[in-house]
């Protein structure tokens, strides 16, 4: 029997974070030394990775883990008032239904994203959250959880919007 699993990214496919994200860096721009993002260089910044957006910012690679941990509390004071990806609630209801197993994979903190889905009633649909810490990409979350949750059997699908 094959196990159907689909893990969903949390930030930018299930919850609309990115204005969030962009409130939140510019409000540590200041404190972190590195400069705001206005709107126009928003939509330039949009599409690279995490070492680009970085790289761009010009900040100290030894202040990162201290953004990143900011950010990421600052996130749990908004998180209430973030909002679903248009018509995510409706799919993953469906896939639900369909028996299939669902998951989310984060680096965001875990109490947010089980904060995000009680307030809109989606905490009951997912079987798992796996979080894990990572600046330069999920690869390697997404290796662990492979290993840990099928010990690399196939019929687990990541969904990354």
């Amino acid at each position: 029997m094959t196990l159907k699993v689909i893990v969903f990214d949390f930030d930018g496919t299930l919850a609309d974070t990115y204005e969030a994200f962009i409130t939140i860096a510019n409000s540590l721009s200041e404190e972190f030394g590195y400069k705001p993002v206005d709107e126009q260089e928003q939509e330039k910044l949009k599409n690279l990775s995490a070492r680009d957006l970085i790289k761009q910012s010009e900040i100290s690679p030894l202040k990162i883990p201290f953004v990143l941990k900011r950010v990421k509390s600052e996130l749990n004071h908004k998180i209430k008032d973030l909002e679903p990806i248009k018509d995510i609630p409706a799919c993953v209801k469906q896939l639900k239904n369909k028996g299939y197993t669902l998951g989310i994979i984060t680096s965001n903190a875990e109490d947010n994203v089980i904060s995000f889905l009680k307030n809109h009633e989606l905490d009951q649909l997912f079987d798992f959250i796996y979080t894990g810490s990572t600046l330069f990409g999920k690869h390697k979350i997404i290796k662990n959880l492979l290993k840990e949750k099928t010990n690399s059997s196939p019929g687990v699908y990541v969904y990354r919007g």
